[in-house]
């Protein structure tokens, strides 16, 4: 079996640590480790670092070796430019098919934290096993909600077809992309759909059938790419053609259009959070609302459910008498906010983007 983790994306949420230069992947966000470590770590040993493919831009390959030294060199899936997760995908699996059409394939990002590992690592394997037998679905590694969510996709299932050694596979219905409040609360009260993690078992042969099937005019220009694989001019070629690509996400490109019969669907409780936010990551860390989730040389007085983390060694922070407050401290930039402000960080970035600030962002 093989695994893609995706490791493209920038975290703008996640300013002051995550920035252009260096994303949130790639920063020590839980200890001494970044996400996209623990996303490598969450496989051992049951892959082998061979069986490890990292999807990103070329900018950041540099990042990547540094990190994960035993990742081969040839297991990287350079993007020349971004141009979202349709052509991502369909670059990666695409050249995963050259090589291994029919073996089961985990798709993975980086950006993310599980706690129950075990049960992650069990759910593969038993997905995996499903997959050998029926090559031309995809299966849909869900997770039960824990709120309504306005923020994350949801996968609409049906009923059980299966169980594999005590794990139920049920009936793709949909997927539906972040829906509005109350459409969340509706989903999370229904007990019928389950937080998309992003994360499922196929086969590449299967994916590029499904490219073929609803996005034709990108299937034929990575079919052109492809061609010129293992070439010298591999890398000119796709430097000129990628951008061309449409910038469209994978759910919106090929998910939306999936018939019912083309997946099944696990959901399961692994205690997984998308950390693309500050507030996000304390939720993901604590274990109950008033904790505090710290980082770094800090002395900390009367203070209550606030994250923070200094990243500057020769420098203290010191808090007195707080309360739902973010404080992120590097070394040439401080976020000081309240926990339900993060909303406009996103904003602040676009903003010293455009300013005399620009290295910042």
């Amino acid at each position: 079996m093989k695994a893609i983790i995706f490791a493209g994306g920038t975290g703008t949420r996640l300013w002051p640590l995550s920035r252009k230069k260096s994303p949130k992947q790639f920063e020590r966000i839980v200890g001494n480790r970044s996400t996209l470590q623990l996303a490598v770590d969450r496989l051992l040993p049951d892959f082998s670092y061979s069986d490890i493919y990292i999807s990103t831009n070329e900018t950041y390959k540099n990042i990547i070796q540094e990190q994960l030294p035993e990742i081969p060199s040839d297991n990287y899936l350079l993007e020349p430019l971004k141009r979202d997760t349709a052509a991502a995908i369909a670059l990666s699996l695409s050249i995963l098919n050259l090589k291994s059409p029919d073996e089961p394939v985990a798709i993975l990002w980086s950006d993310h934290l599980v706690k129950r590992v075990e049960k992650f690592k069990k759910i593969i394997k038993i997905t995996s096993e499903l997959i050998k037998k029926h090559n031309d679905k995809i299966v849909f590694i869900s997770h039960s909600p824990r709120f309504p969510s306005v923020n994350l996709g949801y996968i609409h299932y049906g009923k059980k077809i299966i169980n594999l050694t005590g794990m139920n596979f049920y009936e793709f219905m949909d997927i539906k992309y972040r829906p509005d409040e109350k459409t969340a609360n509706k989903f999370f009260k229904s007990k019928e759909y389950a937080w998309n993690l992003g994360y499922f078992v196929t086969t590449p042969k299967f994916i590029i059938s499904l490219y073929r099937r609803f996005a034709p005019k990108m299937s034929k220009k990575i079919e052109e790419i492809l061609s010129f694989y293992g070439k010298p001019n591999f890398n000119a070629v796709l430097a000129k053609k990628y951008e061309e690509l449409e910038s469209i996400s994978f759910d919106n490109l090929i998910l939306e259009k999936l018939d019912k019969n083309d997946g099944y669907v696990v959901v399961e409780d692994i205690e997984w959070s998308d950390v693309g936010s500050w507030e996000a990551l304390k939720e993901a860390l604590q274990s109950k609302p008033d904790d505090n989730v710290t980082l770094g040389d800090l002395h900390l007085d009367n203070v209550k459910d606030s994250l923070v983390y200094n990243y500057d060694d020769k420098k203290l922070i010191v808090g007195i008498d707080l309360k739902e407050h973010i404080i992120v401290n590097t070394q040439d930039a401080i976020l000081i906010a309240k926990k339900n402000s993060m909303s406009k960080v996103k904003r602040l970035v676009e903003n010293l983007a455009s300013s005399k600030h620009n290295k910042l962002a």
